[in-house]
């Protein structure tokens, strides 16, 4: 029995996460398991309701699970930026999800816009800092009326690059990064096991040519974590260029490690090249606590309620949920039977297809009983 919580959220959440979950059940009927599911109201509603976002309560019912199975965040109601960061950045980090796992795998059946590639040419998994670098919500924003906070950021960027700030401006902001070796140890090691279970090959993405303080150190720690591990072949390559060699030459990637920011852009290129973001799954895991399962697509609002979203990022999740509860037969067999949905042309009218939201959830469900 795993006890797993679940946030279905706003938009198409709900509808994706009943197939995820139907899925999910189906599986643990063939291999021998039983999910309780908990349902946790967190999202738009609630927040327009009563002004909560994520309460202290909320994370210490979650902190009881190992597993968060969550569905999709966002309203058309609510200013962009608030539940993400209220609601969805507030879980990673209060658990400490280091690591955002994404499988960039084209599926059999799936399209790419890569002229000529197939499955086996594109099959690598992108491991991205999840809690460090620019997104944690260090910096300000000062305009002309406040005069002495502007003066102070202009000598200091004047000391620092010998250059002033234009004379004459009247609002300046700034955004600060910031890697730790601890921070950049903890996921490029998880990357590095993760490699030599594979094809044993790592690369690095970083932008050091440019941003060498910040990104000098994540090389640093990478050249001295890698050197522990016998036979793992190492590289590293800069953000622009990666985003080149992943639409030229997919088949050349096995595992890639990057900080928070380039891992947030380059695994929506991936998601792209791989067949779309109704094809891609996303894991926030912290591996000896609570860990979250999501798609990486929106809530697509307009949708709500029609029955006619793609639920296959979020099936191929619920997969990422089992693997890391260590069913990883019936995760294997999730994803196949994903694979035969998709070559038996059913799926919905973002991939071609006519099916429903529930309707492809259903068979998905049915072919792993079946098999």
């Amino acid at each position: 029995m795993y006890k797993v919580a679940v946030i279905p959220g706003d938009g198409i959440g709900p509808e994706i996460i009943d197939a995820g979950r139907m899925v999910l059940d189906a599986a643990g009927e063939k291999f021998s398991f039983d999910i309780e599911w908990e349902p946790f109201d967190i999202g738009a509603d609630r927040y327009l309701a009563t002004g909560e976002l994520v309460t202290e309560d909320d994370l210490s019912d979650l902190s009881r699970f190992s597993s968060i199975y969550f569905g999709a965040i966002g309203d058309d109601r609510v200013q962009p930026g608030i539940l993400e960061k209220g609601i969805l950045l507030a879980i990673r980090f209060a658990f400490d999800q280091y690591i955002n796992l994404r499988p960039i795998r084209m599926l059999a059946g799936a399209d790419t816009p890569l002229a000529g590639k197939k499955p086996e040419d594109i099959d690598f998994v992108v491991v991205r800092e999840n809690t460090e670098d620019f997104y944690v919500g260090i910096g300000s924003r000062f305009s002309g009326t406040q005069k002495t906070s502007l003066e102070v950021l202009r000598n200091l960027y004047s000391v620092k690059f010998g250059l002033d700030i234009q004379s004459d401006a009247e609002e300046l902001a700034y955004q600060i990064g910031v890697v730790t070796r601890e921070g950049s140890e903890r996921v490029i090691r998880y990357a590095c096991d993760l490699a030599m279970t594979r094809k044993k090959k790592l690369t690095s993405v970083d932008k050091a040519n440019v941003l060498s303080d910040i990104y000098g150190l994540w090389r640093d720690v990478f050249t001295s974590t890698t050197r522990s591990y016998p036979g793992l072949f190492t590289e590293f390559t800069y953000v622009d260029a990666v985003t080149m060699w992943f639409v030229k030459n997919p088949e050349w990637f096995d595992v890639v490690v990057t900080p928070n920011m380039f891992g947030d852009i380059i695994t929506d290129l991936g998601a792209m090249i791989q067949g779309g973001l109704g094809l891609a799954p996303g894991g926030n895991i912290n591996p000896s606590g609570t860990s979250m399962f999501e798609p990486i697509h929106g809530s697509a609002p307009k949708y709500k309620g029609l029955n006619v979203a793609n639920p296959f990022a979020t099936i191929w999740a619920g997969s990422m949920l089992l693997e890391n509860l260590g069913e990883r037969e019936a995760a294997a067999a999730v994803v196949s039977a994903i694979e035969t949905a998709i070559t038996s042309g059913v799926v919905t009218k973002d991939m071609g297809g006519t099916g429903s939201t529930s309707g492809v959830g259903r068979f998905v469900a049915d072919t792993i009983r079946s098999s």
